[in-house]
């Protein structure tokens, strides 16, 4: 029997366990419950910029509460958030999709590559990471503007007779999704798959299956949690992403992490913008409750 008992202290194993959960409390629960008292506040021109939760009375006396739903009814009634929201999801989902046929090659070659090469190809996917994201971001405008390097080697093959308009459209806001957060991709996929039993492609040629259906039978169901994994983590982000939009995209590109942006910064309206996250963070919630609840039945 298990549980606590008198003079029990907590050993390595408890630790262990004990130290996420605090990790995840002090940085994930305790700044959620933050922003949600946010939200339901009202803004106000002061330091902070937003009314109490608890309102005392000058009497003395038991305090009101201040809370307020006028935020959301905002968010949900207001057509802007709506369309830059679901223009967030079209944008990640579509970046993701892309992000997993360009992966699922590269992490395939790198699971079956000799040994002693692995090591070097694992580091050419995570080489990116050793220069500023900013910076790389900003390198796409080079490329892609009107007379940038890539139109440039386009026109000098002969491939085409004028610039191609990519910059400040949702093209290169795709572009600089897919680039950023394509290693994210690839390592999920890459530990999925290096771990792979051969021996059942070789069970499954031995009974007559040619390779594309041993891959379709055997490694593909297999490597499935590195997909859900590595496309997580890539959807997730990619939908409050801000920075690429800002630089990369247009006028006409709405994303929610601009607007949320916008809202606190720009507008000074700490509320709102917290509820558009909070109603962010729900919309993203919800189907990976459901995705579990699924794999786990």
């Amino acid at each position: 029997m298990t549980g606590w008992r008198p003079g029990w202290r907590p050993g390595w194993r408890e630790a262990a366990i004990l130290l996420p959960l605090v990790w995840l409390g002090l940085f994930f629960l305790a700044p959620f419950l933050i922003v949600l008292k946010i939200s339901l506040a009202e803004s106000i021109l002061a330091q902070p910029p937003y009314s109490p939760l608890l309102v005392w009375p000058e009497g003395g006396g038991w305090p009101a509460l201040g809370a307020r739903l006028d935020n959301y009814l905002v968010v949900l009634q207001d057509d802007l958030y709506l369309r830059s929201l679901l223009n967030a999801l079209r944008i990640a989902a579509v970046s993701t999709v892309v992000m997993l046929v360009i992966a699922y090659p590269m992490a395939y070659a790198m699971a079956r590559a000799p040994r002693n090469w692995r090591p070097a190809l694992l580091l050419a996917v995570i080489l990116p990471f050793w220069t500023s994201f900013l910076i790389r971001v900003y390198a796409w405008i080079g490329i892609l503007k009107d007379e940038g390097f890539l139109n440039h080697a386009l026109m000098s093959l002969g491939l085409i007779d004028s610039p191609l308009v990519i910059l400040n459209t949702d093209w290169a806001v795709h572009i600089g999704i897919v680039y950023s957060y394509l290693p994210f991709m690839i390592l999920p996929l890459y530990a999925t798959l290096e771990r792979l039993d051969l021996t059942l492609l070789e069970a499954a040629a031995d009974l007559g299956a040619p390779p594309w259906k041993g891959f379709l039978q055997v490694t593909l169901p297999m490597s499935l949690p590195g997909i859900v994994a590595g496309s997580l983590l890539v959807f997730i982000p990619a939908v409050g992403e801000f920075v690429i939009p800002d630089l990369l995209g247009g006028s006409d590109t709405i994303m929610i992490g601009k607007i949320v942006w916008i809202e606190f910064f720009q507008n000074a309206d700490w509320p709102l913008a917290s509820a558009i996250a909070v109603t962010m963070l729900v919309v993203l919630v919800m189907p990976l409750v459901i995705l579990r609840r699924g794999l786990q039945a």
